[in-house]
């Protein structure tokens, strides 16, 4: 199937075919990515699927300690 690019402010896009889009159950989130000079779309379930994990093992740096004393705060 072949598309065009279209003017979309200063940027440009793709219109994607609803017959493609049924064939998904209401995709609202798409990962997009550059494989061996193709674009490609991967359709993205619920975009937060990963995060608890990913704080549980500090993956992100700037959270703060879930351990945090309140009383540590009233001494400020």
């Amino acid at each position: 199937m072949q598309v065009s690019l279209i003017d979309i402010g200063t940027s440009k896009g793709i219109r994607i075919p609803a017959s493609v889009l049924k064939m998904f159950e209401k995709p609202k989130c798409f990962d997009l990515h550059v494989k061996e000079n193709r674009i490609v779309l991967d359709v993205v379930e619920d975009s937060r699927v990963g995060w608890e994990e990913k704080f549980k093992k500090d993956e992100n740096r700037l959270l703060l300690n879930d351990g945090l004393d309140m009383k540590d705060w009233d001494e400020l």
